[in-house]
């Protein structure tokens, strides 16, 4: 397994679940699909792609998904010049193929007005959301490191967590339902997706922080929220073996 010095330059270059490839550069296809349909490109788990779940299950749009198990899957991609960057996630949506986190959940939260009322909220929702990515994308890179790695990184997502990041939403929650303003954004559907991972991992962390607590339970008592945290919905399991194996086989990563 990685180690966390080995480990974290190599997801400084694919941003964890975003991927480097090890192939020729292929030339780009800017041709629009025309089908109706989203759908999500990426692996059977959750990475990058679960956030955009995430949101698009809150927007209550229905996707479906095309999971990536074999390097030959992912190299007609590249051939086919469906990859922008050479990278997943891919999500096919209004005639368009994104790609890029940012870019596409910042499209889907506009789309479905969940990004504020005006650019000063915008601005405002971009910077928890941001942080919030930094936050989970710690969490992410867990499967990939060797347990003694994985032992300290830990520690390290904990100390960061309650000192670093979870205080900063302890006080936007102060006296307020949302993040941002006085309706739901992105950011608060990223915020319970966080908290979660984090309880995941350390299930009595939100106990020092009432407000953030208490938020989480207003936002999952929603209805497309509680769909969503149902079993046999689209939200993805926590990484296993098969996952890691299956990331690491289809981009040809060497460990």
């Amino acid at each position: 397994m990685l180690s966390i010095k080995t480990c974290t330059a190599f997801c400084t270059r694919i941003s964890v679940m975003e991927t480097i490839v090890f192939s020729p550069l292929h030339t780009v296809n800017y041709n629009f699909t025309m089908s109706g349909k989203v759908v999500l490109t990426y692996f059977n788990g959750r990475g990058k792609m679960e956030s955009i779940r995430w949101l698009l299950a809150v927007a209550g749009v229905e996707f479906e998904e095309v999971n990536l198990t074999k390097r030959e899957e992912y190299l007609k991609l590249l051939s086919d010049g469906e990859l922008m960057y050479e990278q997943v996630p891919l999500v096919e949506i209004d005639g368009m193929k994104l790609v890029q986190t940012k870019a596409i959940l910042s499209y889907i939260a506009a789309k479905y007005h969940l990004y504020g009322k005006d650019l000063k909220e915008r601005v405002m929702i971009d910077m928890y959301a941001e942080g919030l990515r930094d936050l989970m994308e710690m969490i992410m890179v867990l499967p990939f490191l060797s347990p003694d790695a994985k032992k300290t990184k830990l520690d390290e997502i904990k100390s960061k967590a309650t000192s670093r990041y979870l205080p900063v939403f302890e006080k936007a929650l102060a006296g307020s339902q949302y993040l941002v303003g006085n309706q739901l954004s992105c950011a608060d559907v990223h915020l319970v997706e966080a908290t979660l991972m984090l309880e995941e991992k350390f299930p009595t962390i939100l106990s020092e922080f009432p407000a953030l607590k208490a938020f989480q339970a207003r936002m999952k008592s929603l209805p497309a929220i509680d769909k969503f945290l149902q079993p046999g919905s689209k939200r993805k399991p926590q990484p296993d073996d098969v996952y890691t194996k299956t990331v690491f086989e289809v981009l040809n990563l060497k460990i």
